[in-house]
């Protein structure tokens, strides 16, 4: 079988950064500007997620600072307008938190992200606990790996498995991500397979096909 994925523990920030609901304002303020981060988990006194604070949470603080919203403002961003006047984490923060586990795949960690709408994730243990951060920027670094390592991932995990025995009646080239399995193929019906399993391999950026024909069909 085609080995197992990259998870979110492969990729994620071990070192983690948080707060307390009570942690005021500008300490919030200085452990992002320290920490070189863009929003921290908030955990409770036992040590468990409970919610995140971001940049963005902070920012309504400085947008009202100097001036009232007018009434429209006021019912469109209610929201807003309650965190300008909080002082602390507990008002401050998104909670919920989004998480996700460290053996999570990459493309969960990802969903997650695009259907929540943020830029990283606090990685939890199953207590709820922190054990990391998983940014979009670490998602990415998969895309970084050899052209050369992810020729020899095609070959093992989707040639030799789909097409025991005539592994050398296709040839693997992968050039900046992009694979393309050439030569004959003698059950077509595995191609829609053989692109699914490569494009499940870290890395890759599309999968092509140059294929020779069929036996039967060959001049």
């Amino acid at each position: 079988m085609p080995g197992t994925a990259h998870t979110v523990r492969d990729v994620m920030t071990h070192a983690v950064v948080t707060v307390s609901p009570d942690t005021a304002f500008k300490d919030i303020v200085r452990s992002l500007h320290e920490g070189r981060v863009s929003a921290l988990p908030v955990v409770d006194g036992s040590g468990r997620v409970i919610g995140v604070v971001s940049e963005a949470d902070l920012l309504p603080k400085e947008e009202f600072h100097d001036a009232d919203p007018d009434r429209r403002t006021q019912a469109r961003r209610l929201a807003d307008l309650a965190k300008a006047g909080s002082v602390s984490a507990r008002d401050l923060m998104t909670s919920p938190a989004l998480t996700v586990a460290p053996e999570a795949p990459l493309a969960r960690a990802a969903r997650t992200m695009a259907r929540g709408r943020v830029k990283r994730l606090p990685v939890v243990d199953g207590d709820g606990r922190p054990v990391g951060i998983v940014s979009r920027a670490d998602l990415l670094k998969v895309f970084l790996r050899d052209d050369a390592e992810i020729a020899g991932r095609i070959r093992r995990e989707v040639v030799a498995f789909l097409f025991p025995g005539a592994e050398s009646d296709v040839a693997v080239d992968v050039t900046d991500g992009v694979v393309r399995l050439r030569g004959r193929i003698r059950d077509r019906s595995l191609v829609p397979v053989a692109a699914r399993l490569a494009r499940a391999v870290e890395g890759v950026v599309d999968v092509r096909f140059e294929l020779d024909p069929p036996v039967d069909d060959a001049s």
